[in-house]
């Protein structure tokens, strides 16, 4: 639903007051978003089960992802459910239980890739623990995604092409900065970080962002599990003397688009599913 204009940081007006979508765009744009949600909100994967972890409900594991660690100490699987919890009778806390997960999850298969990043465990909205990136999708387990909208002064959308070794969506547009937040990293502190990582922002660039906001929670059946993640999104106008410039070399160019060319590329489906339904999310916001 739609926030009223009073309701909106005065910046996300000053933005819009600047940055507005043609009329005759907006019924196409909200037609689009609306397409994209069979696509985002999707039943778990056929024999997944719900997972606890230290007695919250947590994610949806894969049926070959609870052969993998049936049997692990901490781990009790059930027809109902796959539970997971330290193991006090072998000293093993909590967070030496996930590893041990993580690592019979690569050894079977079941992993795509291996980020050596930690990532926080959540399950009914508390932090629970810290595992394997490359793990979360196998368990269902919530991840949370930043997002940074970033414009030039003239209403052209910064949008950035993801590089060609990326292991996902190699070669697609993507908004300007986008990444999962870290284990224990607040919302702001990913977003920042992402930002320097990705197109070079330093945090005085955004000293005029709007406050993180969250689009929705996305539910996608995958080869490798589930995706169960809160997209969030920034929005700026950078100064014209910024220039972002990638850094980590996960991007092979960065794009200043128009309206009407976000538009096209949108329809050439040349962006990247989260993207896309980052970037109209912004669109429609700006009628």
């Amino acid at each position: 639903m739609r926030t009223s204009w009073g309701k909106w940081p005065r910046f996300h007006y000053n933005l819009a007051m600047t940055i507005s979508l043609p009329s005759t765009l907006f019924p196409a744009v909200s037609a689009r978003y609306q397409g994209l949600l069979p696509r985002i909100q999707q039943l778990p994967p056929a024999g997944a089960r719900p997972l606890t972890v230290a007695g919250r409900v947590s994610g949806w594991i894969t049926a070959r992802a609870t052969l993998a660690v049936a049997g692990l100490p901490g781990v009790l699987v059930t027809d109902e459910a796959v539970h997971v919890q330290s193991h006090p009778g072998r000293r093993l806390p909590l967070d030496a239980v996930l590893c041990s997960i993580a690592t019979a999850l690569k050894e079977a298969g079941c992993l795509r890739g291996w980020r050596n990043e930690l990532l926080d465990v959540v399950g009914e909205g508390r932090v629970l623990g810290v595992i394997e990136r490359a793990a979360l999708r196998p368990m269902g387990l919530l991840t949370r995604a930043v997002h940074l909208n970033a414009w030039t002064p003239d209403g052209r959308l910064y949008v950035a092409r993801r590089a060609s070794t990326k292991s996902t969506d190699p070669g697609m547009l993507d908004t300007l900065v986008g990444g999962l937040s870290a284990a224990g990293e607040s919302l702001d502190t990913s977003l920042l970080r992402e930002s320097q990582e990705e197109a070079g922002l330093l945090p005085d660039m955004l000293v005029n962002r709007t406050p993180i906001r969250v689009i929705t929670r996305m539910h996608r059946r995958l080869p490798e599990g589930y995706q169960v993640e809160d997209a969030l999104v920034s929005e700026c106008v950078l100064d014209a003397a910024v220039c972002p410039a990638n850094q980590d070399g996960e991007v092979s160019e960065i794009l200043m688009l128009s309206i009407d060319e976000v538009w096209s590329r949108i329809l050439a489906d040349e962006f990247t599913l989260e993207a896309e339904l980052v970037v109209l999310d912004c669109l429609m916001r700006l009628k």
